[in-house]
């Protein structure tokens, strides 16, 4: 008689995965939680960005009998850049590695300009980029920068600094992605004329947003001026509004009266301020001698 051997099997289970990025959670299948530690994830993060399509890439690392997912990837999706170019404009793109505070790390920008542009232009354009960006991403950690590109706080001042040689309708990063680790001595050193450049472009959208609040304040201290007009005098608010419109019009055919008056009686003077003497024609001549 053959014996038979009983194979053991475990049952998998869902075991809940951390995204702190997204501050969301998803559940991979696995017998033990140690064997989700190094798996990769795709994840679409276009509800979570309002229709701003990317996918993310993330890996699964487990600290303290926790897993936590931290990207490698994003990409931006072709259909969306699709969908924002437009006839008669150009786009700038590039590929280039670049070192942050922990990996090397591959960056791609894409650009669209507003309307057809020299080929001058989109050199400029696409040094000034790599340049930009070459210094922002030296100075920051991996995780810090992917964050920065899903909130939009990387590309917001960079089309700040690229509006001065032309504007732009789309600047975004269409795929940003880890390649190795660095080691100690290839880490580059930190200055301080790159921050100083990134806080003024931070302090410029910071201006941005005060001059809209202050336009958002204003129209509504006129809403409610109209409101009280309208209890007090019972009027309706089309008639309050035509007299408004009203005034500054009496007001400026008034201007145009008194600019005349003082037109017609410099015409009167002569350049000194006296009279101006009548010409002698022939006939006077003629009469005088």
């Amino acid at each position: 008689m053959v014996q038979q051997t009983k194979v053991i099997t475990k049952r998998k289970k869902f075991f809940g995965v951390d995204i702190p990025i997204v501050k969301t959670k998803i559940e991979l299948v696995g017998e033990t939680i140690d064997q989700l530690n190094g798996r990769t994830v795709k994840l679409d993060l276009t509800r979570q960005l309002r229709g701003k399509s990317v996918e993310a890439v993330l890996k699964v690392k487990i600290e303290k009998d926790s897993a936590i997912a931290e990207p490698i990837k994003i990409v931006l999706m072709p259909y969306f850049i699709r969908r924002m170019i437009r006839k008669r404009i150009s786009y700038v793109e590039d590929s280039f590695s670049v070192p942050t505070q922990e990996s090397l790390v591959k960056v791609k920008p894409f650009l669209i300009t507003r309307k057809k542009v020299s080929r001058a232009v989109r050199r400029t354009l696409r040094n000034l980029t790599k340049n930009w960006l070459e210094d922002y991403l030296a100075e920051r950690k991996d995780q810090e920068i992917f964050n920065d590109i899903l909130t939009n706080r990387l590309q917001k001042p960079l089309s700040l600094k690229l509006k001065k040689t032309y504007p732009l309708s789309l600047c975004e990063i269409r795929v940003l992605e880890i390649i190795r680790p660095l080691q100690p001595s290839e880490v580059p050193k930190i200055e301080k004329k790159v921050k100083l450049e990134i806080e003024k472009g931070l302090d410029q959208l910071a201006e941005i947003e005060r001059e809209k609040i202050k336009q958002a304040q204003e129209e509504i201290e006129k809403t409610q001026k109209m409101a009280i007009k309208v209890e007090e005098t019972k009027e309706s608010p089309k008639e309050i509004i035509k007299e408004a419109e009203e005034k500054p019009k009496e007001e400026i055919k008034e201007n145009k009266t008194k600019d005349k008056k003082e037109i017609e009686a410099k015409k009167n003077l002569g350049s000194l301020g006296k009279e101006k003497k009548p010409r002698k024609t022939k006939k006077t001549k003629d009469k005088e001698e």
